[in-house]
């Protein structure tokens, strides 16, 4: 696990990714772009929720968003001041300068991250590499077959500061496109939790009580027991973790509100219909 590095980010400086392999060439995601061809998931309530976190550490607060997609998160992360990465798997939506991928392609790199990777600042001959005060993968790891995940689990750990925090959503269903199941790990949440502490991280339940649904993927509508999805927050060192920021019962209202059906019905009735055609 990393320590945090200082550094200087200027207007000298780039973000490079040295991937052992920078596609992942095998990988149903690759070979079948489906997610990869169409999400863009963000929800700023998410980052309102970061940043009381990681309030008080030094800015900017760095974070790498694995399985980016369309790179929408990262790039509300950026528009805040944050240092913020993405990397997929597949190279569909660079290609075809799909959603961010056209605005911000300094932040966003292809990558399999089964196999080794760093992720560095570069400042003229000098490479620093990074350790990340967040880490997310919003449904990916389903998306691993088991045998890789270890491998995930060590390059996380190698990317994130001793306080880090690994957070993510992980689908527990099928996803058959065409016939091909692009979830390669299909379990439950125990399961995953066990695997997991093997690994050397902690779920930090807590957390989850403190997002209160606000995630960036797996909401609302996948809450409940017949939940097809779970949140989980992880650390590797929880002696030197956060502490979970105070939550009064306005702001559980305001979560409770943010996204729920009667919102939705209000949101639609005082915008009136769709204007495309006109």
């Amino acid at each position: 696990m990393s320590s945090p590095t200082a550094f200087k980010f200027t207007e000298f400086s780039r973000i490079i990714v040295e991937a052992q392999k920078p596609i992942a060439f095998d990988s149903p995601d690759h070979l079948m772009p489906w997610g990869t061809a169409r999400d863009n998931s963000k929800n700023y309530r998410f980052n309102q929720k970061i940043y009381q976190i990681f309030y008080s550490y030094p800015a900017p607060l760095k974070i790498l968003d694995i399985g980016c997609a369309g790179g929408g998160f990262v790039k509300d992360c950026l528009d805040d001041g944050c240092l913020a990465v993405g990397l997929d798997g597949s190279d569909y939506s660079k290609k075809f300068k799909r959603a961010e991928w056209a605005t911000i392609p300094g932040n966003l790199f292809t990558c399999d991250v089964t196999d080794d990777f760093t992720v560095s600042v570069q400042t003229g001959e000098s490479k620093t590499p990074i350790a990340f005060d967040l880490i997310t993968s919003w449904e990916l790891m389903e998306h691993i077959s088991e045998d890789k995940i270890e491998a995930v689990a060590r390059h996380v750990k190698k990317h994130l500061a001793n306080h880090g925090l690994w957070i993510m959503s992980i689908a527990t269903v099928d996803d058959i496109v065409n016939g091909i199941n692009l979830h390669q790990t299909v379990r439950q949440r125990e399961w995953w939790l066990q695997r997991f502490s093997e690994l050397g991280f902690e779920h930090l339940p807590l957390f989850v009580d403190f997002f209160n649904t606000q995630f960036v993927r797996g909401g609302k509508k996948y809450s409940g027991a017949d939940s097809r999805s779970f949140h989980l927050v992880l650390s590797a060192n929880t002696e030197s973790a956060p502490k979970v920021p105070p939550t009064g019962i306005r702001d559980k209202l305001f979560d409770a509100w943010l996204g729920s059906n009667l919102q939705k019905t209000l949101k639609r009735w005082i915008m009136g219909p769709s204007r495309k055609n006109t």
